[in-house]
């Protein structure tokens, strides 16, 4: 069974895109439920402050691959029935952890949207709504802290996200055609 990473930027489109593959038969992972996990478990409010500081001391206590090692038994498991998609890969250390366990099963699409674009799209949201300093923030520490742009730049395919999510979804079940 396969393993497609999604990785993008916040609001990039990265959900969209996982929605796209689980209506072709994947079944979904998103790395940021172990996030919201953590935070509901400390009895904190889910916001942009919180969700980092225990991204922080997640990485901390399990190094810069915590994502792709905490989500290891399920997506072990969904991969014993269903091919998986991973919707926010964050970090190389996770895109070499999955990599070296999963070798050519293991595949990373790439979302791309400007930040312009990007702070319409979280300005808009009804959930995990970002503030333009919020996004600014986030933008600088994933790319910074995190390692994101390695997987970003080491994507199997890459999809611009610039205009409307009908071209999103069309251009994602190319991907899948060609995966397929």
């Amino acid at each position: 069974m396969k393993i497609v990473a999604i990785v993008g930027m916040a609001g990039a489109g990265k959900s969209e895109v996982t929605h796209t593959f689980e209506r072709s038969g994947f079944a979904s992972i998103r790395f940021g439920d172990v996030t919201d996990a953590e935070v509901k478990k400390r009895g904190l409010p889910l916001n942009e402050a919180n969700e980092r500081h225990v991204r922080e001391l997640l990485r901390q206590e399990h190094g810069m691959a915590a994502y792709a090692r905490l989500n290891l038994p399920w997506i072990d498991s969904v991969r014993k029935q269903s091919d998986v998609v991973i919707d926010g890969l964050y970090s190389w250390e996770e895109y070499i952890f999955l990599k070296n366990r999963y070798g050519d099963d293991f595949y990373v699409v790439a979302i791309w949207a400007s930040p312009k674009t990007r702070q319409n799209r979280l300005n808009r949201r009804t959930s995990r709504r970002l503030t333009a300093e919020e996004a600014a923030s986030r933008d600088r520490t994933e790319i910074e802290n995190t390692n994101k742009g390695g997987p970003i730049a080491i994507a199997d395919f890459t999809i611009s996200n610039e205009s409307s999510a009908s071209n999103l979804r069309k251009e994602t079940e190319r991907f899948i055609a060609r995966l397929r």
